[in-house]
């Protein structure tokens, strides 16, 4: 979503200007299967990548609604929303620039290429249908091509099994919330489906900080209102060929308070509201066939992706934002042994703005991975792809990634080395401003980085207890940004980010168990030697789920992020310490009956006030119930 071109690009400020499940159950990773890192399903014992993944009953315990709420306690990450429920959301992977992660649902690129810097907006995903969330961290350009610099976020949504069920929910409580959600899903013969619809509303969340506000101007909070609608159905055609088809659609009402630059020095928030609208639609079919015993798996997809934005400002006239994006992929597995497994793929994809401006993008592409194990110790994926871009040529790109298991002593290392791309955008090659003398530049290259990561983890007292290490450093060039004349845009930065990720799992009983998550990162513009931007080097997390009775679910999160360095609310002040923040979140459910539960949270329970970014304040105690039922 575009709350404004200038809000759009400050809010994912660029560079230059360890495996887990994410909930506190200590997961036997012999038995979790990831398919992100690898384009396969495969058990996270045997991947190398940092990945974490997040599953629907944690989204559950902990009473998530949306993606941006799921994301924050992830190791690697940092999220900044600019206020609450709606406000525009990005996410910096290991200290990377926020257009530096790929986002996929049900495998479909959701990133908006009419957007100014290419990133996707968190804030308009809903959870209430989410499967599974798998965050994978580090360069992974050698198998998602252009956008995976920081990593790849990919969100699977439920399919429906099984005799028909019909679920039904409601919630809530303050900021003027009010949420519904419904679903049916189920399968009958060799039909199977799944249908959900979610509404979300919060109408009175308090964003602007009261002393940014003109004498005697009155603060008007914000209004988020969002209605998402979601498919997923397949049909088996046979025992070794299928179909599929998933389709997503949103629409977004915002409501805030914009900046008023007609007094400028004096720069005010407005005294009325901005409007920002947004609808999007994501579909994607597929063909599945598995020959020769399964040792052969073919899979062809087309998908597709529209998404307008449509923008209003006191100040200024209705700027209108429309991206779509078409692309056809084939991908073949192949056995070629029991302890090695051939990956190939091939992609088309088509890139289009057509409002602001007119511009579009082809991309063919082509990748391979070679996936081996060697007496269930060793085990090593490798990756190669290239991508040929009609506006900028080809790139080439790669992965490796060892693991070695010690199955006697629970001890497992792994390192993993690669390198990623992120392709400039239709915006900064072709769209031009010349009232402020500013002109695109259809002659950037991409930009670049090469990353490693090295990491062990340990279980003890069999998996009662897990603990891990993992050090990554990256490093980016050719950023893009403002030339030296600040007339257009050059490939004229570099980075650098590390730091380590650590966590610590304990499960003393079956229905107990804690989770500590610690994140160091570092990230530094390598040419003028500074702190990048909204990227804090300290954050750290807890939780605690307990299933007290058979009935009762209960959950605790902790949440300390330290100091960073930002710009004020317009950016007047370019650099400026911000301070840290702890919040804590609790929930509860209790089963009434077999198809009825009662549920209950408070957020930020100690009533942190803090900003992040600086200049939006993040929702104050907030205390919410509600009901669900399922038949």
């Amino acid at each position: 979503m575009h709350s404004s071109s200038f809000l759009a690009i400050v809010t994912s400020i660029p560079l230059f200007a360890c495996a887990s499940v994410a909930g506190a159950q200590v997961a036997d990773d012999s038995s979790t299967v990831v398919v992100t890192a690898t384009r396969l399903p495969t058990p996270e014992l045997q991947v190398a990548s940092s990945i974490t993944v997040v599953t629907a009953d944690e989204i559950a315990d902990r009473q998530i609604k949306t993606l941006p709420d799921l994301l924050k306690s992830v190791p690697g990450l940092n999220v900044v929303q600019s206020g609450g429920p709606g406000g525009q959301a990005s996410v910096f992977i290991r200290g990377t620039n926020s257009n530096h992660t790929k986002v996929l649902v049900d495998g479909i690129d959701v990133s908006d290429p009419s957007s100014p810097v290419g990133s996707f907006d968190f804030s308009q995903l809903l959870t209430q249908d989410v499967q599974q969330v798998e965050i994978l961290r580090g360069p992974q350009s050698g198998l998602y091509g252009s956008d995976a610099i920081g990593g790849v976020i990919s969100v699977v949504t439920k399919s429906g099994s099984g005799p028909a069920q019909i679920s039904a929910g409601a919630e809530g409580g303050s900021f003027d919330t009010f949420n519904q959600s419904g679903g049916v899903s189920g399968s009958l013969a060799g039909f199977h489906y799944a249908a959900n619809i979610q509404h979300m509303h919060s109408g009175a969340t308090p964003v602007t900080p009261l002393d940014l506000l003109a004498p005697g101007e009155q603060r008007i909070d914000d209004y988020y209102d969002n209605l998402t609608g979601s498919t997923k159905l397949g049909f088996d055609v046979t025992d070794n060929f299928d179909l599929g088809l998933v389709g997503r659609y949103s629409d977004t009402h915002l409501r805030i308070t914009g900046e008023n630059y007609n007094n400028y020095p004096n720069d005010y928030p407005d005294s009325t509201q901005s409007h920002n609208d947004t609808r999007q639609y994501y579909a994607r079919g597929t063909a599945h066939l598995s020959s020769f015993g399964g040792a052969l798996a073919q899979t062809l997809g087309l998908a597709y992706s529209s998404i307008k934005s449509y923008d209003t400002s006191p100040e200024n006239p209705e700027s209108d934002f429309f991206g779509k994006r078409s692309k056809i992929d084939w991908q073949g597995n192949i056995r070629l042994a029991a302890d090695e497994k051939l990956v190939l793929g091939a992609e088309h994809q088509r890139d289009e703005m057509t409002v602001p401006l007119s511009a579009a993008t082809t991309i063919g592409s082509g990748y391979a991975e070679l996936q081996s194990s060697f007496s269930d110790a060793l085990y090593n994926t490798v990756s190669v792809r290239y991508d040929d871009n009609n506006r900028f040529g080809g790139k080439a790109t790669y992965r490796l990634a060892p693991a070695y298991v010690f199955q006697e002593t629970g001890t497992k290392f792994k390192a993993s080395v690669g390198t990623g791309f992120k392709a400039p955008t239709l915006s900064q090659m072709f769209q031009n401003f010349p009232q402020f003398f500013f002109f695109a530049n259809p002659n950037l290259k991409p930009e670049t980085s090469l990353g490693f990561d090295l990491g062990f983890e340990q279980s003890l007292m069999g998996t009662k207890a897990r603990f891990g290490v993992t050090y990554f450093r990256n490093n980016i060039k050719n950023l893009i940004g403002e030339n030296a004349d600040f007339s257009s845009y050059a490939n004229v930065g570099r980075a650098v980010t590390e730091g380590v990720e650590s966590f610590v799992a304990y499960q003393p009983l079956q229905n107990l168990a804690f989770r500590l998550d610690y994140t160091f990162t570092q990230a530094t513009d390598d040419i003028l030697h500074q702190e990048l931007l909204r990227r804090p080097k300290h954050k750290a997390g807890v939780n605690a789920e307990w299933h007290a009775t058979n009935r009762l679910a209960l959950n605790a999160t902790l949440l300390t992020v330290s100091s960073w360095i930002d710009g004020n609310r317009d950016f007047s002040v370019p650099r400026e310490n911000a301070p840290g923040y702890t919040t804590v979140n609790i929930a509860a459910s209790y089963d009434v009956a077999s198809h009825l539960t009662v549920y209950g949270r408070v957020d930020n329970l100690l009533n942190r006030r803090y900003q992040n970014p600086e200049g939006f304040l993040q929702p104050t105690v907030g205390a919410f119930a509600g009901v669900k039922t399922k038949f």
